[in-house]
């Protein structure tokens, strides 16, 4: 990833299933200005959705997204903001980027 992104703070926020995760990450981008970075759907039905900004936009996207998800009456297993993240994070997050995951066109 470019090197202007590192440094900047992560939120996080994972539950059970797509609909609620896609609801929260709906209401991540909406309430802040955040990007959102992608998701990681595990075999089990837990996904996590990850988006990145300064610390406030951050912590204001993932209040947003856990609201969401308790509006609809699911359950937030875990959320977090990490204000600085240490640079070698990047290796994790980019594996679960929104390029990685969708298909190509050629």
């Amino acid at each position: 990833m470019a090197s202007g992104r590192s440094g900047r703070a992560l939120g996080m926020i994972e539950t059970f299933g797509l609909v609620f995760i896609c609801q929260a990450a709906d209401a991540m981008v909406k309430a802040a200005e955040v990007e959102l970075i992608g998701y990681e759907n595990t075999a089990s039905g837990y996904i996590s959705v990850l988006v990145r900004g300064d610390v406030g936009a951050c912590k204001s996207a993932v209040d947003a997204g856990v609201k969401a998800v308790a509006d609809m009456g699911a359950e937030v297993y875990s959320s977090v903001v990490i204000a600085t993240p240490h640079p070698d994070i990047e290796k994790i997050i980019e594996r679960y980027t929104l390029d990685k995951l969708l298909p190509y066109e050629d």
